[in-house]
């Protein structure tokens, strides 16, 4: 996604939803170190297989991670493309400054 282009609501919503819970933060931050086996993410995490594969399906959902079957293994990766668009985003809604009233239904 461009930086020039502002997403919509509903796509900046899939991506905040896809974040908001611990577990898939740390599931983000273990892949910013590269691609993982879901048996690596398990491990690491102490979580059921189960419970991780609803995190992992939540985050695809969110377009954030991807994943690639190589035999019996499934390994999951960061959507370099969705983390680009998401701090773009957090850039064009930050407070430029002060707040400025410019007039309007209040006095």
């Amino acid at each position: 996604m461009s930086t020039s282009t502002t997403p919509d609501a509903a796509t900046v919503a899939r991506w905040f939803h896809g974040l908001a819970d611990e577990t898939r933060v740390e599931i983000v931050r273990m892949l910013s170190r590269g691609e993982r086996c879901v048996c690596e993410l398990t491990d690491a995490l102490d979580a059921a297989q189960s419970r991780l594969s609803f995190h992992l399906k939540a985050l695809k959902t969110a377009g954030l991670v991807s994943d690639r079957k190589e035999g019996r293994w499934v390994y999951y990766s960061l959507n370099p493309d969705a983390l680009d668009a998401i701090a773009a985003f957090a850039g064009e809604v930050k407070p430029a400054g002060e707040w400025v009233s410019r007039g309007g239904c209040c006095p």
